[in-house]
């Protein structure tokens, strides 16, 4: 389908709609091709659609509201990207020398361990096989221990028995969380396996810092990892609506919000 002819915005954006229904995952240059607008007014109405659940906005493209995107750690990445990035160079800021870090995997931890790879003299253990490389190509100060177990080729993770006994070995400044979901009640996951994972590092550290972008606000998983009163800090690109807002000043929980007006951080290491 290409549509010819110049549209006015919300007869584009139903243009949009139906191609990403037609295609189930389309890239912005692919609609702009097919609507014969620019990729800077594609970009904005698909902020615009994402913004009223019309459909899923990840870096480069949009897909349908109905695509499941859990199961796919690759897709995951690319959705939210800028945020994750802003959000995980932040995080990183809140952690110095001598700290022991607990990081489980995400799409999010990912992009912090990009971050924390600048920084010195850190030990990192993560059940991820991704961070612990980046980590290990960063600063040769930082130490790395990588847990072992039931290895899940598709976020290059390790769950399990084994892993959770591994995690036991270890007593930590603090643990870095990325979750499914966060509401009023505490924070989720859609993983049993990676619910278990993140209770166990929970265990084992003092402090407990959870990233994650704003998608995650008011969502429900399945699986619960703790309530709001295990976290110490929250960081996030923007503010959380006012009923988790009440919740987590409740809670004493710290929440660090992203400066938008920084400049964008750069990607990869």
């Amino acid at each position: 389908m290409k549509i010819a002819g110049k549209q006015k915005p919300h007869q584009r954006q139903e243009t949009i709609l139906d191609l990403v229904r037609e295609h189930k995952k389309i890239s912005v240059e692919r609609l702009s091709a097919l609507t014969a607008s620019s990729c800077e007014t594609i970009r904005r109405d698909l902020t615009v659609l994402a913004s009223r659940g019309k459909l899923k906005k990840y870096h480069g493209g949009a897909m349908s509201a109905e695509e499941p995107i859990e199961h796919d750690f690759r897709l995951r990445r690319m959705l939210h990207a800028e945020e994750k990035q802003r959000i995980a160079r932040l995080a990183a800021s809140l952690f110095k020398a001598g700290d022991s870090l607990l990081i489980d995997t995400g799409t999010t931890t990912l992009a912090l361990a990009q971050e924390l790879a600048r920084k010195q003299h850190l030990t990192i253990i993560t059940n991820s096989l991704a961070i612990a490389q980046l980590i290990g190509r960063g600063d040769r100060s930082n130490k790395v221990f990588l847990i072992g177990g039931e290895y899940l080729a598709d976020a290059s993770e390790s769950v399990g028995g084994l892993a959770i006994t591994q995690i036991q070995q270890f007593n930590t400044t603090d643990v870095v969380l990325t979750v499914g979901a966060i509401d009023e009640n505490g924070v989720m996951d859609f993983s049993l396996q990676e619910a278990d994972i993140a209770k166990a590092m929970l265990a084992q550290a003092r402090r407990l810092t959870v990233i994650a972008d704003s998608s995650k606000f008011g969502a429900s998983a399945l699986f619960r990892v703790c309530g709001l009163e295990k976290i110490h800090r929250l960081v996030v690109n923007c503010a959380p609506d006012p009923i988790l807002l009440h919740a987590l000043q409740q809670a004493h929980v710290e929440v660090h919000i992203v400066d938008t007006h920084a400049p964008a951080p750069i990607q990869g290491y």
